[in-house]
């Protein structure tokens, strides 16, 4: 189970990632109302990809995971 404070960070750090990942798209492909359109596309494709590997990342950090007992009565 994660806490607040987890989904918090979590949520935060992606949205960091996400806001780079599309300016450096949006740099690369310069202002034409064509390639704005390929950005958003591009964006989506890739941020699908990157997102599934920062979860995969996050599972493996303990940070902010509640500690679950040992038994169950």
């Amino acid at each position: 189970m994660e806490s607040t404070r987890r989904s918090l960070a979590k949520a935060i750090s992606w949205r960091l990632i996400a806001t780079t990942i599309t300016g450096t798209l949006a740099f690369a492909l310069t202002g034409e109302l064509a390639f704005a359109a390929q950005i958003g596309l591009a964006d989506t494709a890739l941020k699908i990809f990157i997102y599934v590997a920062h979860e995969r990342l996050w599972n493996r950090i303990p940070f902010g995971r509640e500690k679950q007992p040992e038994y169950y009565i």
